[in-house]
């Protein structure tokens, strides 16, 4: 599997504190499959022309010196959209060597001309990647819909698929629905892993989903291909009864 949003990068934002404890993750995500993981640390778009971009790839490097063997490291930062038309071409940004950038907005809601700000990200040569939408107050799945109409690619937050509450109703609408391209698992120096989620798609008989969604194209979106069409579950009722056991029947 391939996880394209982590905050692993020791120290630089609200994600992993130490080196060993990046190391740690690191290891127990190779033991769950996982073999290439994005770093992506926390950016506002009015400030990514002051990206510290040569500072973290020296730390990112010194991580994958440590990491265990098997495991590759990949660049990039996860992208707050504070401010409209802020240029995010800079050097380094992007995920890996792609024109994939993970993006963000606040979770408070969504600001006024958000498609128009991701369609400029677009012609403006890049491919914007909207980190975990089903965390934003007052989203629709139709928000979505137009969102992947103008090219937008859509992450959507493993963990949030096992878990219970309004976004994550929301979460496993966009699922069923063939909505998400892929899943990440916003893992910020702790326990969360596309693993369980991977796992939990296996057992009701929706692998080919999952690994859609967390190998073949997260690979493609490192590489600039174009995407797989994920499609909509087939057996969605079997799997929500069986999500419900999983997280105690709420």
């Amino acid at each position: 599997m391939i996880d394209l949003h982590t905050h692993l990068l020791p120290g630089v934002d609200d994600g992993s504190r130490t080196m060993d404890n990046s190391v740690r993750v690191l290891e127990r995500l190779l033991v769950e499959g996982v073999r290439e993981v994005a770093c992506t640390p926390h950016l506002t778009a009015s400030r990514a022309h002051e990206a510290p971009v040569d500072e973290y790839a020296a730390l990112r490097a010194e991580l994958q010196r440590l990491a265990p063997e098997g495991m590759r490291l990949a660049a990039g930062f996860e992208i707050m959209l504070d401010r409209p038309g802020c240029d995010l071409t800079k050097r380094g940004l992007t995920l890996g060597t792609s024109r994939a950038v993970l993006v963000e907005f606040p979770r408070s809601g969504l600001p006024a001309g958000a498609t128009a700000e991701l369609m400029r990200i677009r012609t403006s040569g890049l491919v914007p990647v909207i980190a975990h939408p089903e965390r934003y107050r007052g989203i629709t799945l139709a928000d979505v819909e137009a969102w992947r109409e103008v090219g937008v690619v859509i992450q959507g937050d493993a963990l949030m698929l096992l878990s219970a509450g309004e976004m994550a109703q929301l979460a496993r609408a966009m699922l069923a629905g063939g909505l998400y391209d892929i899943l990440a698992s916003d893992n910020h120096g702790d326990r969360r892993s596309l693993a369980t989620v991977r796992e939990w798609l296996r057992e009701t008989g929706e692998d080919g989903q999952g690994a859609l969604l967390t190998e073949e194209n997260p690979r493609r979106v490192l590489a600039d291909e174009a995407l797989l069409p994920v499609p909509p579950l087939r057996r969605e009722r079997t799997l929500w009864q069986r999500l419900r056991a999983m997280i105690g029947g709420r």
